[in-house]
């Protein structure tokens, strides 16, 4: 579903996070949104310092860069864009959506979310603009349709679903696991923990239950 075009405009798919660490469940996203979306290019946009996350430390940029690197070696149409790690002050992604245009005129833009982040939407720096300019494509579970915030009720916008299957996989786990000694391979690929075990990345973090 959703990959008939509508128009000859290419498509750029924009997709967001702390990745710390990118695992598994952000790889099986980005290649439902460039299959489900008939992306010509997916950009992802490791976060430099997030508002949501303000008061947690995160692995340095670099790492988390290269991480993501390690992730998706081999993707087709991946493109890793590090404007908002080289961004002073907090990252918003407004901000980035707004030289990714004037950079780029004549696409057609999504905006890759899962649910939970849908919900939150409205709490976004200047969401209307935001739904303005782009489409966005929610991640839902089982086929159900993206759950609009009450803040959003009243506002157009463009809003897709991407349908995948649930997935359990979270990044506060996985730190919380390697801080624990246990193997994290399984929930984010060979290349990924190993470069964690090889950098000594999260094992003396004190535990946490921020995402």
């Amino acid at each position: 579903m959703g990959g008939r075009r509508l128009s000859a405009a290419l498509r750029i798919g924009l997709l967001g996070g702390s990745f710390d660490p990118p695992h598994l469940a952000h790889l099986a996203l980005g290649r439902t949104a460039l299959q489900q979306l008939a992306l010509d290019e997916l950009r992802w946009l490791p976060a430099g310092a997030p508002w949501q996350k303000a008061g947690r430390v995160m692995a340095d940029a670099d790492h988390r860069a290269a991480m993501l690197a390690a992730l998706l070696a081999g993707e087709p149409r991946c493109v890793i864009d590090r404007r908002e790690l080289e961004r002073a002050g907090p990252t918003f992604t407004i901000d980035t959506v707004r030289e990714l245009q004037a950079e780029r005129s004549g696409f057609e833009w999504f905006l890759i979310l899962g649910q939970d982040q849908y919900a939150q939407f409205h709490t976004w720096r200047d969401a209307p603009e935001l739904l303005r300019r782009l489409t966005l494509a929610v991640a839902g579970r089982g086929g159900l349709a993206p759950q609009a915030p009450p803040a959003l009720a009243g506002l157009p916008q463009r809003c897709v679903l991407l349908d995948m299957a649930p997935t359990d996989i979270a990044a506060t786990d996985i730190r919380n696991r390697v801080a624990d000694g246990q193997t994290v391979t399984a929930l984010v690929g060979e290349r990924v923990a190993s470069y964690i075990e090889q950098h000594q990345l999260y094992s003396h973090q004190p535990r946490n239950t921020t995402h």
